[in-house]
């Protein structure tokens, strides 16, 4: 955006640098008697950019409850000093404890609304980020050194950023540079004034020195956090800030938790896996592979080899793999090939190393039978016109028979967890809308609480039956009927490469889909160009305080082995970015639906209007409806008040303490003392 029009959104006047607040712990004026009660709630003042947008996405994640007040509807709440703070048994109560704006002075400098905020912020102690704003005086900033195109521009971390809000962080970030035909950052370069410390700078393009992308300006009795650069949700460079600037809005005191996840299924273990036809492009057991009859293709399973590989990379990297296994299918393949099964063996004499998911004895498909006369295939018909179910024995049969050969053979297995396959049974779009009615029933006969679902057609998690929920799971781009990078490439080419260029055109044809400008190169194209691409799609999901698992096959640890560098990407680069404080969290997928069912849960609790949650000096409460596991998030040093005593407060992560717990034995609110 030109800088005049920003100024035409009008920018805050100068104003005097002011000392640090000692926020929340008492009113820094005189206009209070009494030590104020500071509601844990944020206020954000939306004007459609994405910017607040991103930030209030944060928040969400986060659990932290918010108010919105949108500058596009007309028949918004004024800003007045009614709305922001009142009094509560006579002491005086903030009803936010931050503020996030479009910019420095949404309502116009001078104006009442805009007054009354300010007011209030300098009133109470209160903290206000300016999601996106140019650089200028009124923000303590010199004019902008540099404004223009950010992509690919390295960032650093200041040191009073990792003193700070920003500590979690280790290393420098770069902002995205996807295309080079496309402006995908925006930002001025600034450099500090009076009164402002940078917590993110860079070096000045074009020029000298280093100025400020995201920086504290004191001044007034009041606290900003400056953004000087344009983002949306969806930006690496905002993921991996965005911890940062909810930190610093709140103080580290607030409702909600954040973590970083990572977890890999690995599918089909012990079965093999169809392999992509070259020539025919389709393969070979697929209802539309016509003419594709699998001759001169194999099908790809892992080696003894390829299983000593595996429990190697864990050891190096220090990750657990979720080794979802076919007992069947691989009981199958051993008869058909001498009655040996050197793979299985190796793998079951590692068993320990790995967590193990049930992913149904012969991998069947558990919903309508399919009827394969047509391509597409559809559900088969009963005489009456229904559609026909595989029955709730066959689906039982399928989960129990896999989870006896597990117990059989010893592996750390949980009861509760299934993958089915092709997550089948679940509705299927478009043959099948509705789940199969007898996989309900079945699950329930055999224990099983957490069944896993594809997020690309069901984000959300969702109930099956009674006492099931799903566990979405990110599908890797990493194709489970190919064995080489090659023969990656070659499918990849095919999907997107246009007609003209030899693929299938259907990338042409489909709006949510790009053609490559040209065919990628068999021989160096997996890694030069899907290896990052993929990574970083699965390395924002980990950054974005999104626990849903991700899922490739046994498939891609065979021959050329084409997963391991995807994952070796995504956690050398988490490694490079977050600090030893803030480790990656690879979950089982029973803790991978716990966390979702807590979320959702939580959600609904705030939504109810019957949490309660607040801060006076340093006492924090809470109340939520009896049995509510709470998220909350609190400095180091922070006690959970007992019936008579102290315990620690949460776990340590990202320099905070956090945790979902409830009120102690006999409490009817939790109580924390802050340090």
């Amino acid at each position: 955006m030109a800088q005049s029009a920003h100024r035409r959104r009008g920018a805050a006047a100068v104003l005097t640098a002011a000392g640090l607040l000692a926020l929340g712990l008492g009113v820094p004026g005189a206009a209070a008697a009494v030590t104020p009660r500071i509601d844990l709630r944020v206020l954000v003042v939306d004007n459609g950019d994405s910017p607040v947008q991103a930030i209030t996405a944060q928040l969400k994640s986060t659990g932290i409850p918010y108010t919105t007040v949108s500058l596009n509807d007309a028949n918004r709440p004024a800003i007045t000093a009614a709305f922001l703070s009142d009094t509560v048994n006579g002491a005086p109560r903030a009803k936010y404890q931050g503020v996030v704006l479009p910019n420095e002075a949404p309502f116009g400098a001078g104006s009442a609304e805009q007054t009354a905020l300010e007011t209030y912020e300098k009133t109470y102690g209160i903290p206000q980020v300016d999601a996106y704003t140019w650089a200028h005086p009124g923000v303590g900033l010199e004019y902008s050194s540099y404004s223009g195109s950010l992509d690919g521009q390295a960032a650093g971390i200041t040191a009073a950023g990792k003193s700070g809000y920003f500590g979690y962080l280790d290393g420098a970030l770069t902002f995205e540079d996807n295309s080079p035909s496309v402006m995908e950052s925006y930002g001025y370069v600034a450099i500090p004034g009076a009164g402002f410390t940078s917590y993110v700078d860079t070096a000045v393009p074009g020029g000298s020195g280093r100025g400020s992308l995201v920086g504290e300006y004191v001044h007034d009795g009041r606290r900003e956090l400056v953004v000087t650069f344009a983002y949306n949700q969806y930006q690496q460079q905002f993921r991996v800030l965005a911890r940062g600037i909810v930190e610093w809005l709140t103080q580290g005191v607030h409702l909600g938790q954040a973590r970083n996840y990572f977890a890999v299924h690995v599918d089909d273990v012990f079965a093999p896996d169809s392999r992509w036809d070259t020539e025919h492009n389709c393969t070979p057991g697929d209802f539309d592979c016509a003419g594709g009859d699998g001759t001169g293709t194999t099908p790809i399973r892992m080696t003894a080899a390829d299983a000593v590989r595996a429990a190697q990379w864990q050891q190096e990297q220090g990750f657990t793999l979720d080794m979802v296994y076919n007992a069947g299918s691989g009981e199958e393949w051993k008869t058909e090939n001498g009655g040996t099964d050197a793979f299985a063996t190796q793998l079951l004499a590692d068993k320990a190393k790995y967590r193990w998911i049930n992913h149904t004895y012969t991998h069947k498909f558990l919903g309508c039978v399919q009827d394969t006369s047509t391509v597409p295939w559809s559900c088969a018909k009963n005489t009456s016109g229904t559609t026909q179910y595989m029955s709730r024995a066959d689906i039982s049969a399928e989960i129990r028979d896999n989870y006896n050969w597990g117990v059989s053979k010893g592996l750390p297995l949980t009861r509760a967890e299934l993958v089915t396959g092709e997550h089948s049974g679940l509705k299927t779009l478009p043959q099948q809308p509705n789940d199969n009615p007898n996989l309900a029933g079945a699950l329930a006969d055999n224990g099983i609480k957490w069944t896993a679902s594809d997020s690309s057609r069901e984000p959300d998690q969702r109930e099956v039956g009674s006492g099931t929920l799903t566990v979405p799971r990110y599908p890797m781009n990493v194709y489970y009927n190919v064995g080489t990078n090659a023969e990656m490439v070659d499918e990849y080419n095919w999907i997107y490469a246009s007609a003209a260029d030899g693929g299938s055109g259907i990338c042409e044809n489909n709006p949510s889909s790009t053609c490559l400008a040209e065919p990628l190169d068999p021989a160096t194209g997996y890694t030069s160009y899907i290896v990052p691409q993929e990574a970083r799609t699965a390395l924002g999901h980990a950054i974005s305080n999104d626990p849903r698992p991700h899922y490739a096959h046994q498939s891609n640890l065979a021959e050329d082995r084409t997963l391991y560098p995807v994952m070796n990407k995504v956690l050398t680069d988490y490694r490079a970015l977050f600090a030893d404080n803030t480790p990656v969290q690879n979950l089982a997928q029973a803790a991978i639906g716990t966390e979702l069912q807590r979320r959702a849960t939580w959600q609904a609790a705030l939504a109810s209007g019957k949490v309660t949650a607040y801060r006076v000096g340093t006492t924090v409460t809470i109340t939520a409806p009896n049995g509510t596991q709470i998220p909350v998030t609190a400095p180091e040093g922070t006690k959970q008040q007992l019936l008579i005593g102290t315990t620690t407060f949460g776990t340590a992560y990202a320099g905070r303490r956090s945790a979902w717990t409830t009120p102690a034995a006999l409490q009817s609110a939790l109580t924390l003392k802050l340090p």
